[in-house]
This record gives C-alpha cells, structure tokens and sequence, in this order.
C-alpha cells in the first residue's frame, strides 16, 4: 500500500554530505513504509486471531488483552532508547537490527506452544519494532526536503501508520481462516507471525541500496531511564488489568501495589532524565509548546483507536457470528478512510493551519467512538441460549448502517490528524535529536494505546462482571431447562456452558462504555489541539531549529 505516483515523481536527491551519493527517494520512501506497515499491522494483526489462540494455547480472558499490550509496551517503552541508538550508531544500521530482531521474533511467536513463549515473543517483536521504528521515520525527517516533498512522504508514512492496523486485520483474518498451508498442517493464527519472517529479512537486506547512513554522534547510553522508563509503564499497565479483573478490582494488594510501583518508577525517570548529561529522553525537546500539545495529543488519541480495534474484531467476530476472513474485512473502510484523510491532509497542510485539520479531525474521531457505544443487541436468556446453538447474539446489526460509516469516519478523522500532529510534533528538530524527537513521538502513540487499552479494558471488565454476576442466574435456570447441564463444557473450548452464557450476555455491555469513554479521551485530546497547537502553514515549509530559518 505505497503511493506510487509519489515514489515515481520524486526525483532523485544530488549527493550531499547528508545523504551520501545520490538517492531514489520513492525507493527509499517504498522501503521504509513496506517497513513501517509490517511493523504497525502486527499491533492489530493477532486481534483477529484472539479467539483461536486463547483456545489453542489455553490463555485466560484476562490474560488475552496482553497479547496486545505486551507488544505495544516493549515497542512505546524501549522506542526512546531504539531513538538514541539511531542517532549513536547510525540510522539505517539500526533500522537493519531492528527489522532481523522483528523477524527472528515472529518466528518464535510463530512457533510458540505455550502462553508465556507467545508473551516472550510478542515483547521480543516490540523491541524490533522500537529499533526499526523511530529510525524510519528519522530517515524521511533528515532525508527528505523541507516543504511539499516532506509533506507528500509523511502523508505516505502516516498512512502506513494508520492503515497498517487495518490491514493487519484483514491480512490476520484470512490467515487464520487457514487451517493447512505450504503442505503441512498448522494452526492459521500461526501464519500471521510467520508472514513477517521473509519480509523483515528482505527488507534488512535490501536496506543498504536504498538508504543513506548518517552521522554517528558519539555518546553514552541512558540505561537506567530505559529501565525505569518502561518497568513503569509495565507497572502501570499492570496495575489497571488487575482492577478490571473481579477476582482483584482496585482495592488489592496487587492493584495497589502495581500502579504505586509504576507511579513511583514514572517519577525516578523523570529525575534521572532531568540529571544526565545525556538523557533518554531531553526534556528540550517538549520545551516547544506546538512540539508538547502535538506529543499529547498523540498520546490520547491512539488510546481509543487501540479500543476500538480490540473490542470491535471480538463483537464482530464472537457477537455477531463473523468468520475470520469476513470480520478483517469489515475493517476494509478503515484502510481506505485513513489513506483518504492522510492524502487530504497533506494537501491541506500546505494552506491551512495544522490545528484546524487535526482539530476536526478529533472531533470526528470521537463522534464515531459514541456511534460505537450505542451499539445494541438482544441479549435476554432465550436469545443467549440461542446464540449457543449457533444463532449469533447480534446477527440483527447491520453492518452497513451500525458499523461501517462510522469505520469509515473514524479512519478518515484519523488520517486527518495524524499527518498534521506527525509533522508539527518533529517541526524544527535540530538534525541531531531527530532520531529521539521521531522516537518520543512513536512512543506517545504506542504507549498511549498500551495504557488506553489497559484502562479501557478496566472498564469493559467492570461492566462485563456486573452484568454477568446480575444475568448468570437467570442463564443457569435457562440452561438446566434446556436440558444442558450449566457447567459442561462446549465443545472445542475450555469453557463451561453458563461462562459462554455469561460472556456473550454481557460483553457488548462492556464494549459499549470502553469506547463511550475513549469518545472522552478523544474530545480531550481534541481540545489540547484546538487550545495550543498554533503553527502556520508556511513555518511547515522551513527547516532548522527553532530561532533560525533555513529554507530547505
């Protein structure tokens, strides 16, 4: 999913000290977006795939959103450090590692018999992606001119960014849809870790020929704020799972002691960057209130997308009776909603002030998410019963009217905000910290969807016990009169007749206030945009840092 007019209109760069020789940059832009979207698709790309692998590999509810989680943690929490290596070592030389650690990851996820091996896996992945990640995008802010060829190539690496969660669910559901491949038999969720192998190789590989090496700047590395950093996003994420979960909630030892313990790491980090010569994360670089408001509000906003997907794939596929294949392809308007407000947005830039286009663009986000909590379905004993024969809970919400405009607008709103807070949040960065400002930026989107799915879920799982804990009597009395014994367990699963009861009873309920409150962080992010973003289009088309104007 490359612009190939764009990668065909580019002409090639006249060698400089930056670059190295003479560059293609469509091929370079081609290769790091392949890259960009192998990366971010595998945030979404085992949503589809949740429910097979929590049979298969025997993985409790609770534990099931980490799947998610675990990658999006590894990935936000060590993207600063991925940041500063690019900027030490080389770019394009640890865009190479990271890519061949992705790939030898998702073999192992690929071939992982247990929970925790998956788990392993998965935060293996994330630490490629933090390695690949930031460097990419570092290596279209130092490659690229300032100005319209800028704009046209961040347009293309948002829309990866955007377009690759759809993707991965379409690309996930017709791969776990496949129960035998290459001639030997192999459970199809499988396929969507070992799809990535050959591709991040390749794309390792081939790195070399398209992409200019920079400078290394020497220095120390912080590993103690790496430490700290991501052990208390950890804690964090940790501590809201166990509060949503009925067995814990938010009085045990274990909630309290989790959230203390990451509160109090978050704080350590803090001090530790403020007093190191060179820090992980400089706090320059949020000196710059466009570059702050830009950073927080792509904290916010990835939240109640990361939601959307995780607890729409499952409504879709467990309340609706949607296959595999047919649920990643009711995603298909996301993809081209983003790729339509990505390219509408980077028209847009050139004229029109970044807040406007983003600031809409939220708040059309967040109307879509309220669209989302007012889904509904029958969910009375007769019809739970029903749907355990085989009759899907929600086989009476159309698609078309309930679910796809609002994939649809949501995407395009999307698109419409990414592009501008992409470019303003790395606006006027001096060359040398442009590896670790591209970095923090990737790390607000992935450690906002980490904590924004870990909260979300804390209230989805409050409203799904209490509806369950208020219906289970009336489904067990339900069950027993239908001549099946309440604590038999389904065929094929691990779970029992009423918990099915119970889940399909009360799920919907608790998706619909997750994304009812993502709508809430949506219009917050919103108003940070509308309130203190203020850049003007032609302060886009400039480079240098800030205080000077070098026209690039």
């Amino acid at each position: 999913m490359t612009d190939t007019s764009l990668a065909d209109g580019l002409e090639p760069v006249e060698p400089t000290e930056q670059t190295g020789g003479a560059r293609h940059l469509g091929w370079a832009l081609v290769l790091i977006s392949i890259a960009q979207l192998m990366v971010v698709l595998d945030a979404t790309i085992a949503n589809i795939a949740l429910p097979h692998i929590q049979v298969d590999l025997d993985i409790s509810s609770a534990n099931l959103t980490w799947i998610v989680t675990g990658y999006a943690l590894a990935f936000g929490g060590l993207l600063l450090l991925g940041g500063r290596l690019g900027d030490l070592y080389g770019r394009r030389r640890v865009f190479m590692i990271g890519l061949a650690v992705f790939a030898v990851a998702s073999l192992l996820g690929g071939m992982a018999t247990n929970e925790g091996l998956l788990l392993g896996a998965r935060a293996f992945q994330g630490l490629g992606a933090a390695l690949a990640s930031p460097a990419a995008l570092a290596l279209i802010t130092t490659t690229f001119p300032a100005g319209p060829a800028r704009n046209r190539a961040f347009a293309v690496y948002a829309a990866m960014s955007g377009a690759g969660a759809a993707v991965g669910l379409i690309l996930g559901g017709w791969l776990t849809g496949l129960d035998s491949a290459f001639g030997f038999d192999v459970e199809g969720w499988r396929l969507t870790f070992l799809i990535n192998v050959p591709i991040g190789l390749v794309a390792a590989a081939v790195a070399p020929l398209l992409l200019p090496e920079s400078e290394t700047h020497p220095g120390e590395l912080d590993v103690p704020g790496a430490i700290t950093g991501t052990l208390g996003l950890v804690g964090i994420v940790f501590g809201f799972t166990r509060a949503g979960e009925s067995d814990y909630g938010w009085g045990s030892a274990q909630t309290l002691v989790s959230l203390a313990a990451g509160v109090l790491l978050l704080a350590a980090f803090v001090l530790i960057e403020r007093r190191r010569e060179h820090p992980l994360l400089p706090i320059r670089i949020f000196a710059n209130r466009n570059r702050a408001a830009s950073l927080v509000a792509m904290l916010i906003a990835p939240a109640a997308m990361f939601a959307m997907f995780y607890y729409l794939s499952l409504f879709v596929q467990q309340i609706m009776g949607y296959s595999s294949l047919r649920t990643g392809f009711a995603f298909l308007p996301f993809s081209v909603g983003i790729v339509i407000g990505a390219t509408i947005s980077s028209n847009l830039v050139n004229r029109i002030r970044p807040r406007y286009i983003s600031g809409v663009g939220t708040l059309v986000a967040a109307a879509c998410l309220f669209g989302y909590s007012t889904l509904s379905v029958d969910d009375s004993p007769a019809a739970v019963l029903a749907s355990l024969g085989g009759d899907p809970l929600g086989a009476d919400v159309n698609y078309w009217l309930h679910l796809a405009p609002f994939i649809f607008f949501m995407a395009l709103g999307m698109g419409m905000t990414f592009v501008p807070l992409t470019l303003t949040a790395v606006h006027h960065l001096p060359a040398h910290d442009s590896g670790i400002g591209s970095g923090v930026l990737n790390t607000m989107q992935q450690v906002g969807g980490a904590i924004g799915l870990a909260a979300l879920s804390t209230v989805a799982l409050h409203y799904i016990n209490d509806t369950g804990a208020r219906v289970a009597p009336d489904l067990a009395q339900g069950l027993t009169q239908a001549g099946v014994d309440p604590t038999g367990v389904v065929p094929g699963t691990s779970t029992s007749y009423l918990d099915a009861a119970v889940f399909s009873a009360s799920f919907t309920d608790g998706a619909t206030h997750a994304f009812l409150v993502g709508a809430a962080m949506m219009l917050i992010a919103s108003v940070i945009i509308w309130i203190f973003l203020d850049v003007k289009p032609e302060e886009l088309a400039t480079d240098g840092p800030e205080g000077g104007v070098h026209v690039g």
